[in-house]
């Protein structure tokens, strides 16, 4: 997909007040008890999804986030489909008073490219 300059501005903004994780390290915290957290929008998640990861698109993110995780210091790990609206995402739960949030470098792209556990919608 091409990014606008504009958008990319805006990620490039974020990035060094988020910090990112590999694949490998989402998969080991994950199994360790934190939350994956799938930013994508609602067709994208529909497709496939990582395992376990539980949706909250980028569009409501920030107003169901402490319905379902009120407490602030809850491991959160975000991803989407390349790791620009995670680290947006991240950014903005950060300013919400969370404190152990991560975002998942190059997003749904590398856990595919990692052949990590999915939850595909394969029609039979």
């Amino acid at each position: 997909m091409d990014h606008s300059k504009e958008f990319l501005e805006l990620v490039n903004e974020v990035m060094p007040r988020v910090t990112e994780l590999s694949v490998a390290e989402a998969i080991e915290r994950h199994e360790g008890g934190a939350t994956l957290i799938d930013v994508r929008e609602d067709n994208e998640w529909e497709a496939g999804h990582a395992r376990g990861a539980v949706h909250m698109g980028r569009g409501v993110i920030e107003r169901d986030i402490v319905q379902k995780f009120p407490a602030k210091d809850n491991e959160l790990i975000l991803y989407c489909g390349g790791g620009y609206r995670s680290a947006l995402a991240a950014d903005n739960l950060q300013e919400m008073g969370y404190t152990n949030v991560w975002s998942m470098a190059g997003g749904w792209t590398a856990w595919l490219e990692a052949d990590a556990p999915t939850d595909m919608d394969i029609p039979y």
